[in-house]
């Protein structure tokens, strides 16, 4: 049920795999106990106390204060759903795992670049295989156009098959007099303004695992069964985006994308081959809900190591990344590849300290550092952080994520603008033109949908538009146009980076755009 990447692949390929059934291990009820955030004690080797992996379990991260959990009214049902997943078959392998890692070390020096996008939180009643497919086309969509404008290899990295959980800024969400628990995704309420929606529900952890396994499914046919074939480019645009300009720049694109092939098959390479046929897809979701991580955490037999089967990439976010609490004590002892997302409130030491807890082994791949500043603060406050990471002689891999410091009120609804997001896109590219640091991808949320959520871009979304088509159930999304037009830029400002890198260097360097 999950997708595997095959050891020895390209970059662009993927083959399948089968999951093995795992024995039952009994849960342990999560405290969650809702705390102001802190910073450990630095040890002198930068990382917090305690980071040695010897003292590491996959439930020793209950030993610690654990942030924007959900309170769970009957911790014994809690016990159960855990341990019904822990007999259930892991949704990803560790040798998919390290697969990628290899993958965002090559995205860490330059030689690929990072496409992370989807949903902002999955949700059950929108669960559909043509949702899946156009989100997952228009993925595909997007990292052609990064891939021959800016002549570098994309890792395609899903929000999907898992993205489910949400923090939230308030215990409570409010209208009028009421006052309910607020929503934390569907894998622990339900969106309805209700006392019934809102208690938190732990069988929903056993109806996202299952949710996943199916959308990874899909995703593993979509990947090894023709349909992301780069012979089907010129397929894979979306009705309703066929008059659009962002279609029509497509369309152009795969036309000349399928010259090249041509050429390339001319000189021999086969229309049947892996790369012509197949792509690597990769899983991610923010490591939030600590208990169902657990239930899927298994130990790899053939490195003696652990990983979390839930997904190959899994990232702490803004509000979870305290160095001596839960979320940072669970992830590093697994052995995926990681982030961290970090805002204007990151503190260059604490940074070098949380990479340190990190990634204490300096692996390259290991930790991605996802940034979420807006672009003002981007400008201002992204360098110092570069610079105490280079300082300290880390090694990790630069990602951008656009919405998170955008997001404004419009008109009784949550929206973000095209051209902030965009700003800060920009702003990302510039610091590291200037500073000579590496740009290592992008973190979107967006949708292969329809929707106006987002205002701007070539779509033409305007404010009094929102309430035409605002299908989210958290945080807007770009739409399909919006995120290929963003894929346009993206590729734009790779195809700069090569071509000045190549005149440092005295060579001379066209990419056809």
């Amino acid at each position: 049920m999950a997708i595997n990447i095959g050891a020895n692949r390209q970059l662009l390929r993927g083959a399948p795999c089968r999951p093995a059934r795992v024995g039952v291990k009994r849960a342990v009820p999560v405290q969650a106990i809702a705390s102001e955030p802190r910073v450990a004690e630095v040890s002198n080797n930068g990382a917090a106390p305690g980071t040695t992996l010897g003292d590491w379990s996959p439930e020793s991260w209950r030993q610690r204060e654990a942030h924007q959990q959900p309170q769970y009214p009957d911790k014994a049902e809690v016990v159960k759903a855990c341990a019904e997943i822990k007999s259930y078959p892991p949704l990803i392998f560790a040798g998919e795992c390290r697969n990628l890692q290899e993958r965002l070390a090559k995205a860490a020096v330059g030689e690929a670049f990072i496409l992370q996008g989807g949903d902002c939180a999955e949700a059950f009643t929108q669960f559909s295989a043509n949702s899946i497919r156009d989100t997952y086309r228009v993925l595909l969509q997007m990292s052609v156009v990064m891939m021959f404008g800016g002549g570098v290899p994309v890792v395609k990295l899903g929000r999907m098959a898992g993205q489910f959980a949400k923090p939230r800024s308030a215990d409570l969400e409010s209208k009028g007099d009421v006052a309910l628990p607020s929503y934390r995704g569907d894998i622990i309420n339900g969106p309805e303004f209700t006392p019934e929606a809102r208690i938190p529900d732990p069988w929903r952890l056993v109806r996202a695992y299952n949710q996943s396994a199916a959308t990874l499914n899909l995703l593993r046919g979509f990947s090894t069964g023709g349909y992301a074939g780069l012979k089907r480019i010129a397929n894979w645009n979306l009705d309703f985006m066929s008059n659009s300009d962002e279609g029509k720049a497509y369309m152009d694109l795969a036309r000349r994308v399928d010259e090249a092939l041509q050429f390339m098959m001319a000189c021999g390479l086969s229309s049947d081959s892996d790369i012509m046929s197949e792509t690597e897809f990769y899983t991610s979701h923010e490591c939030l809900l600590l208990d169902y991580e657990e239930a899927l955490t298994r130990l790899d037999s053939t490195t003696n190591t652990w990983y979390d089967c839930s997904a190959h990439f899994l990232w702490c976010g803004e509000r979870t990344r305290q160095l001596d609490a839960s979320h940072v004590e669970f992830m590093r002892g697994i052995q995926n590849p990681i982030g961290v997302k970090v805002s204007d409130k990151m503190d260059p030491a604490e940074l070098v300290s949380l990479i340190a807890s990190l990634n204490p082994d300096n692996t390259p791949g290991r930790l991605a550092v996802i940034v979420r500043m807006g672009a003002e603060k981007l400008r201002a406050k992204f360098p110092a952080l570069i610079e105490a990471v280079e300082q300290a002689g880390q090694v990790v891999t630069w990602v951008c994520d656009p919405m998170h410091g955008n997001t404004e009120s419009c008109n009784g609804f949550k929206t973000r603008r095209y051209g902030n997001v965009r700003a800060e896109v920009e702003a990302f590219f510039d610091v590291h033109d200037a500073l000579g640091s590496v740009p290592g991808g992008v973190h979107l949320e967006m949708t292969g949908e329809n929707v106006t959520e987002c205002v701007g871009g070539g779509s033409a979304v305007g404010e009094e538009d929102l309430n035409t088509r605002y299908h989210t159930h958290c945080d807007p999304r770009l739409n399909a146009e919006q995120s290929l037009e963003m894929a346009f830029y993206v590729a734009s400002r790779l195809r700069q980076r090569k071509e000045k890198i190549a005149k440092q260097k005295g060579k001379h360097i066209t990419l056809a755009f």
